[in-house]
C-alpha cells in the first residue's frame, strides 16, 4: 500500500512537470527610470512570484543602465498573476508615488511579451521602517508544521475572548489562507494586515456574533501551485483537511462538525477557499472568497463547477471584489461564477452573498474593511 502511494505521488509529479513543461512563457521586460538616485544605490523588485524574490525586498536586483535607469528582464507563464512593488534594497526605501505616499501593488497579468515602464522620484524615508506588531487577543503558534511534499510552514491559532476561563465551552473554527497576513502587522507581507484579530474581538464583545476560532495557515513560496487546482492544490487541500484539522480539533475546544467549520482566503487563497468549499464539502459547510481569482490567465475553476451536476450543495458562500487594478480583471470571472452558483440553485441573499466595491483595491487595506460583515455572516446566527 505505502508502494502504491509513492507511484501516485511520482506520477503526481512527473504529469505536474510535464504540464510545467507545455507552458506557453512570455518575456516581462521592465525599464526604470530613477531620476536623483544616488550613485551608490541599487534598485530592486519584490513581488508575490519567486523570480521577484517572494516579497524578499532585497533580494532582486536590477541591471543599471546608466546613472538614472535601470532594467531587468523576465520570463513567465502565460496568465501570471504578478504582483510587485520596488526597493533600494529594504522596505524602509521603498518606491514612493507622485504624491509621496506609498503605493498600492503594481498589477500585471502576462498575456504577451511586454516592455514595462516606471519613473520613481520619491522613496520612503529609513526613518519609518519598524513596524510595531500589534495583536489583540491570545494567539499560539505552531512552528515548521511539515507534511510530506509541501513546505513547512508556521501555524498560528487565535483564541477567542474567554476561551481560558470558559472551559466547558467549544467553538466554531475559521481556516484562513495567507496566515502571516490576517493578524499582525509585523509579518503581513506589506507591514498591513486583514485586523480580523481587532474585528472579532470587537464583534464577539459586542454580543454581535459568537466566539470561533481563527486558524492561520502561513503560505510559503509554492503559494500559486498550492492556492491553485493541479497536484500542489490537491495536496495542500490534503494537508488541511487530513492533517491541520485534525491536530486543531485534539488540542482545542472546537465544534468539529462541517456546520461549525468555515474557510476564508483572498485572492488565490479565495480560490482556494473555494475549491476546499466545494470538494470538500462534508468538512466545511461555508466559508469566503474575497477578491478570488476563479477565472483569469490559465486559472479556470468555472469549468470545474459547470461539469458539476450532482445534487446542488449544502454551503454558505461569500464572494466580493473591488473594482481598482487587479480587482477590474479579476471580476468577469466572479461574474461567470455567481452567475453559474445561481443557475445550480444557490440563491443571493441565502445561500449566497456578494459584495462589489467599485473603490476598493486589491489588497489587506480593502479585505481588513470586508471582513466585519463577513464574520457576522458566518457566525452571527439570529445576533
Amino acid at each position: 500500500m505505502k508502494n502504491l502511494k509513492f507511484i501516485f505521488i511520482y506520477l503526481g509529479v512527473f504529469l505536474f512537470s510535464n504540464q510545467i513543461l507545455a507552458q506557453e512563457y512570455f518575456s516581462v521586460k521592465f525599464v526604470v527610470a530613477t531620476p536623483g538616485i544616488q550613485d551608490s544605490a541599487v534598485l530592486y523588485i519584490s513581488g508575490n512570484d519567486s523570480l521577484f524574490g517572494n516579497w524578499n525586498a532585497g533580494l532582486v536586483e536590477f541591471e543599471r543602465l546608466d546613472n538614472e535607469s535601470w532594467t531587468k528582464t523576465f520570463s513567465f507563464p502565460k496568465g501570471s498573476l504578478l504582483e510587485y512593488k520596488f526597493t533600494l534594497g529594504d522596505w524602509s526605501n521603498e518606491a514612493l508615488d507622485n504624491s509621496k505616499s506609498i503605493p498600492q501593488n503594481h498589477s500585471l497579468n502576462v498575456i504577451s511579451d511586454t516592455t514595462i515602464y516606471h519613473s520613481i522620484s520619491y522613496w520612503r524615508d529609513a526613518e519609518t521602517k519598524t513596524i510595531h506588531g500589534q495583536i489583540t487577543g491570545l494567539v499560539e503558534y505552531h512552528r515548521n508544521f511539515t507534511y510530506p511534499g509541501l513546505q513547512a510552514r508556521d501555524v498560528l491559532v487565535w483564541l477567542p475572548p474567554g476561551y481560558e476561563e470558559n472551559t466547558a465551552n467549544f467553538y466554531p473554527v475559521l481556516y484562513m489562507h495567507d496566515g502571516q497576513n490576517i493578524v499582525d502587522p509585523a509579518t503581513s507581507t506589506l507591514g498591513v494586515d486583514w485586523a480580523v484579530d481587532e474585528s472579532a474581538d470587537s464583534l464577539i464583545r459586542n454580543n454581535s456574533i459568537e466566539p470561533f476560532i481563527i486558524v492561520g495557515i502561513n503560505s510559503t513560496s509554492d503559494r500559486t501551485e498550492e492556492y491553485s487546482p493541479g497536484y500542489f492544490g490537491s495536496l495542500y487541500m490534503d494537508f488541511l483537511v487530513n492533517e491541520l484539522k485534525p491536530f486543531i480539533d485534539e488540542n482545542y475546544r472546537t465544534k468539529k462538525d462541517r456546520e461549525n467549520t468555515a474557510v476564508a482566503g483572498s485572492s488565490m487563497g479565495g480560490l482556494i477557499s473555494f475549491m476546499l468549499l466545494w470538494e470538500y464539502d462534508g468538512i466545511f459547510s461555508k466559508g469566503g472568497c474575497f477578491s478570488p481569482a476563479f477565472k483569469i490567465g490559465s486559472f479556470d475553476y468555472v469549468f470545474d463547477v459547470a461539469n458539476y451536476n450532482d445534487d446542488k450543495k449544502d454551503l454558505l458562500i461569500y464572494i466580493d471584489n473591488g473594482g481598482v487594478g487587479l480587482e477590474a480583471k479579476l471580476q468577469p470571472g466572479i461574474e461567470e461564477m455567481v452567475s453559474l452558483l445561481k443557475q445550480k440553485g444557490f440563491e443571493e441573499g441565502n445561500d449566497l452573498f456578494v459584495v462589489f466595491d467599485k473603490e476598493a483595491q486589491h489588497n489587506e487595506i480593502a479585505w481588513a474593511q470586508r471582513i466585519p460583515n463577513f464574520l457576522k455572516l458566518m457566525f452571527g446566527g439570529n445576533k
